[in-house]
């Protein structure tokens, strides 16, 4: 097993040297152009992708690459570890100057994540975790929450789709709220702000690798919304959907989301 605290201390002034970057890049103005499928990207994007693979990398040459904003090659399924990068999780609420953006950060070993972080630079907030060894944030343990019932249950869903008619059973009234960067997402129900975290499209593993380690050394459950467990680098950087709760949500979760076919 690799040193896992110093990886993580990597990391972590990382993704705060990236936030400094990418609020800066913003105060100094954006350049703002569009991917295949109409998502924005920035040039603070850009500019904090390439100096956090220049520093990461220098730090760790034999360790491999996966980030949003780098053109994926097979090399890094050659490599026992990796880095899996975000440069600006949630582009469209950072160029709303909103709060819910994020810089996530993962080291992945052997096709799981032994070490993370999801800086939020807006709020202050630095979440953490190393493999066997917790989950913090600003350096005090967090825990998911002790929900056991959906009823009044804090879910962060689309309520459009939470609430629509394809549901083989409905669920119960909750109180749904949105936040644009996955991975902060899963940090939320990770702290026990809230109580799940529910997406049934694929999801690309730079949005939520460093929330499932992180998610998961806080006691919470995270799989797709079949119930599979999640692996990371494989040839398709994607996993099938999100489920991410508290322990005593997720077999009542699972219950409903089962049914639903998973999508291509």
């Amino acid at each position: 097993m690799i040193d896992l605290v110093a990886d993580l201390a990597l990391i972590v002034e990382a993704a705060r040297a990236a936030g400094a970057l990418a609020e800066a890049e913003r105060e100094r103005g954006l350049k703002i152009t569009h991917k295949d499928g109409g998502s924005p990207v920035t040039n603070a994007d850009l500019a904090v992708d390439a100096m956090l693979k220049d520093r990461l990398l220098g730090a760790r040459p034999d360790y491999g690459w996966l980030s949003e904003e780098t053109a994926d090659t097979l090399d890094r399924l050659t490599r026992r570890r990796l880095f899996v990068v975000d440069p600006i999780d949630g582009t469209v609420a950072f160029l709303k100057n909103q709060p819910w953006w994020c810089v996530p950060i993962a080291v992945v070993e052997d096709g799981r994540p032994v070490a993370a972080v999801i800086h939020v630079p807006a709020t202050g907030e630095t979440y953490e975790a190393t493999l066997g060894g917790g989950a913090r944030l600003n350096g005090r343990a967090i825990h998911a929450s002790d929900a056991d019932a959906l009823d009044d249950a804090a879910v962060l869903a689309d309520a459009r789709l939470m609430e629509g008619p394809h549901w083989p059973e409905p669920w119960p009234p909750m109180r749904y709220e949105k936040r644009n960067a996955l991975a902060y997402r899963m940090a939320l129900v990770a702290s026990g702000a809230f109580d799940a975290a529910i997406a049934l499209t694929p999801k690309w593993d730079w949005d939520v690798c460093a929330g499932a380690l992180i998610a998961a050394e806080a006691g919470a459950k995270v799989s797709d919304h079949h119930g599979r467990p999640w692996a990371f680098n494989r040839p398709d950087p994607r996993q099938a959907s999100l489920v991410c709760s508290a322990p005593g949500l997720h077999p009542l979760i699972l219950r409903r989301t089962t049914p639903i076919p998973l999508a291509n």
